[in-house]
């Protein structure tokens, strides 16, 4: 009987120990992930924000190149124009309604 209970006990340390070898690692594994997480993070960051000023970018080429007399872009550039037309009209509106 004394035996059996060495025995299981035996058992049971080398099944902690390896536990705890297990939870070492997978405890390794994620401070590299969280790493490498964080890393991935800061790059998509720096992509998104090059990708949103290519894009103004872009728009502004288009917005010059309506001003410079290309038919291409002539609808581009009616509605930029409507659009601050709308902007100016609301700012009109705001400053009256608050009796300025």
């Amino acid at each position: 009987m004394l035996q059996d209970l060495e025995n299981n006990f035996s058992v049971l340390e080398k099944k902690v120990l390896n536990l705890h070898k297990n939870y070492k690692n997978l405890n390794e594994q994620f401070t590299e992930l969280s790493l490498e997480y964080e890393q991935m993070k800061k790059k998509y960051e720096e992509e998104r924000k090059k990708n949103q000023e290519l894009a103004e970018e872009q728009k502004n080429i288009k917005l010059y190149s309506a001003l410079s007399g290309n038919q291409d872009h002539n609808r581009l550039m009616k509605n930029h124009i409507n659009r601050l037309v709308k902007e100016v009209d609301t700012c009109i509106l705001q400053l009256q309604n608050s009796g300025l």
